[in-house]
């Protein structure tokens, strides 16, 4: 069997404000989390902090952890953001890491493989879905789980982006959803998963019907890190006044694109799979993104 890593804690740093809401399309769950707010800002010095703690697994395979077993926290980590790309250049990362906590910590789908596990070098850039999780619904049934984030300053725009990357993925004739399970197939053999792990991973992509009743679909998690814009009077707002009035906005911000999500399934013939949409935003998101990046490459936290 298969373990999360990342704990309840992580999920403790948002306001959930909207949970697993279903559109028509009854496959489709919505969730917007809200870092909470102090002082009329997001806590991003505590989203550091666990994110602090989270890059070594996020980062790292099995195997890598096993050939570190004995060596200090402190060389685990070097070794981990090391793969992240420079801040300045790297503008997709953020919300590839925090998918993978979203997916660990609330949907509870342990990871299977992350791009950053096939990266040799800060340098590389791996083709592909940005993770891959596994979700058990029940006894029989199971979700591969293949993940695709967008930072963008319109969330609108970032579900065009992630939905038509996701059709792309289905659809193009090298580097597919196909490719990727085989990719991952591979990717265990060279992991130091225990054979307990490893036996229920293969049964799970592989199902024997002749042996046992498993039923594996492909789903995707989208992440959308998008944009806040305020009027210098929202800004002098009373705290409380601050968070009521940011919450209820960026509620009405996800709420609105309810149809359009619901269109673009229908427009990219995606009604057969499943979809985990979590939601985070950001204020200053250009700056905040290189700043947290800045942060975890230089286990420093300057918000």
């Amino acid at each position: 069997m298969l373990n999360v890593k990342v704990t309840d804690e992580f999920m403790n740093l948002f306001y959930h404000d909207i949970k697993d809401h279903k559109l028509t399309n009854s496959n489709t769950k919505i969730n917007l989390h809200v870092l909470r707010i102090a002082n009329n800002k997001f806590d991003y010095h505590k989203l550091v902090s666990e994110l602090h703690e989270n890059i070594i697994n996020y980062c790292l395979s099995p195997k890598e952890l096993q050939d570190l077993e004995g060596t200090t926290g402190g060389k685990k980590y070097i070794l981990a953001v090391n793969k992240l790309r420079d801040y300045e250049s790297n503008e997709g990362e953020l919300g590839e890491i925090l998918l993978y906590c979203m997916l660990e910590s609330h949907l509870k789908a342990p990871k299977i493989m992350t791009k950053m596990e096939l990266k040799t070098s800060s340098k590389d850039y791996v083709k592909g879905s940005d993770g891959v999780h596994l979700l058990q619904i029940n006894d029989t049934d199971f979700h591969l789980i293949f993940g695709e984030s967008k930072l963008t300053k319109k969330f609108q725009k970032g579900l065009y982006e992630a939905f038509n990357s996701i059709a792309e993925f289905i659809n193009r004739p090298k580097n597919n959803i196909n490719d990727e399970v085989i990719l991952i197939n591979t990717h265990l053999n060279n992991e130091a998963l225990t054979e307990e792990a490893y036996q229920f991973i293969k049964k799970v992509l592989f199902p024997n019907q002749l042996k046992e009743e498993i039923y594996t679909d492909n789903a995707f998690s989208i992440f959308i890190g998008f944009g806040l814009e305020l009027t210098d009077e929202d800004w002098n707002l009373p705290n409380h006044e601050f968070r009521e009035k940011v919450r209820r906005t960026i509620i009405e911000m996800v709420e609105k694109e309810y149809k359009y999500i619901e269109k673009k399934i229908v427009e990219k013939k995606l009604g057969g799979y499943s979809f985990y949409l979590y939601a985070i935003p950001f204020f200053n998101l250009e700056e905040t993104r290189k700043l947290i990046i800045k942060n975890l490459k230089g286990a420093s936290n300057d918000f």
